[in-house]
């Protein structure tokens, strides 16, 4: 009989970034811009990690290859922490899961893996359900760009990084984990400090203020739980079929909506819950092709 531990792991990890919005949204109230909050918290997980594991920087030394994770994943978290502290919860989750989508088209250019069938019809779906989304009821189709928010396109952005993660991953498949999970930090850290200047110079990011509790211990706190996460997740994600993982972390949609709807930062109208049932479809699909047997990913 197989354990539950992993699927525990999973659970966790999905309900630690399914309600991640919350703490943003805190500590953007008491003055932190989401992108110092990131820069901030990375640096203090990254700090920990290398305390830690000193030797894991002559890994990261010894494979500049990894400077393309560093990127993806890196813009994969400023793009979606700076979307759910701004943006409609719910509909920026359901955005920035159409990332099966982009990963189809990502290993077909990255990866040489010609789409099948089954994966075309799920890129059909998917974009169906953004258009369903974003696009208001008897609007043309011509408003679909015009009607995009920042937190949509944010959104957007994130999802395809984190495919763009996720493809990256694969090819780096010899890297030693250790190397890539300093990586994927110092990305986020850096990214997220970098986007947070440019964003100071033209305007839409605030100074970074003085130190106050409320964000310092939010910040502390999450910290702490999204490294917690990110173990759970590689404690689960290596015990079980990759498939199972996709699944079980579709669960992220669920915590989300739940969450933000009962602390009032969504509305879930009829348009959006439809788009996001094409959207979740979509994702479910990509996770059964992983458990069927034999079966690879595109």
């Amino acid at each position: 009989m197989q354990s539950p531990l992993p699927f525990a792991a999973l659970l966790f990890n999905a309900f630690v970034w399914g309600l991640a919005w919350w703490p943003f949204q805190r500590m953007h109230q008491a003055g932190l811009h989401p992108l110092w909050a990131t820069a901030s918290m990375y640096a203090v997980v990254l700090v920990a990690l290398l305390a830690w594991r000193p030797g894991i920087l002559a890994q990261v030394r010894a494979h500049p290859q990894l400077w393309l994770l560093a990127l993806a994943s890196g813009l994969n978290n400023v793009a979606f922490n700076w979307a759910v502290t701004i943006g409609d919860v719910v509909r920026v989750i359901l955005l920035f899961y159409l990332m099966p989508a982009w990963a189809v088209l990502l290993a077909w250019r990255i990866l040489g893996e010609r789409p099948t069938p089954s994966a075309l019809l799920r890129l059909a779906l998917a974009f169906a359900g953004v258009v369903l989304v974003l696009l208001p009821e008897g609007a043309p189709a011509t408003r679909l760009l015009q009607n995009l928010s920042l937190a949509d396109g944010l959104a957007l952005l994130g999802g395809f990084m984190f495919a763009l993660t996720n493809v990256t991953l694969r090819r780096l498949h010899t890297v030693p984990g250790p190397a890539r999970m300093v990586t994927m930090f110092g990305g986020c850290m850096l990214m997220a400090l970098g986007v947070a200047c440019v964003g100071l110079q033209v305007g839409v990011v605030e100074p970074f203020p003085a130190v106050n509790a409320t964000w310092l211990t939010t910040g502390l706190l999450l910290a702490g739980v999204l490294m917690l996460g990110n173990w759970a997740l590689q404690f689960g994600a290596a015990r079980l079929a990759a498939g199972t993982t996709a699944l079980v972390m579709l669960s992220e949609v669920m915590f989300a909506s739940v969450s933000s709807a009962l602390l009032g930062a969504s509305t879930l109208s009829t348009r959006t819950v439809l788009g996001g049932a094409l959207i979740l479809l979509a994702s479910l699909l990509a996770a059964l092709q992983f458990r069927r047997p034999g079966a690879t990913a595109h």
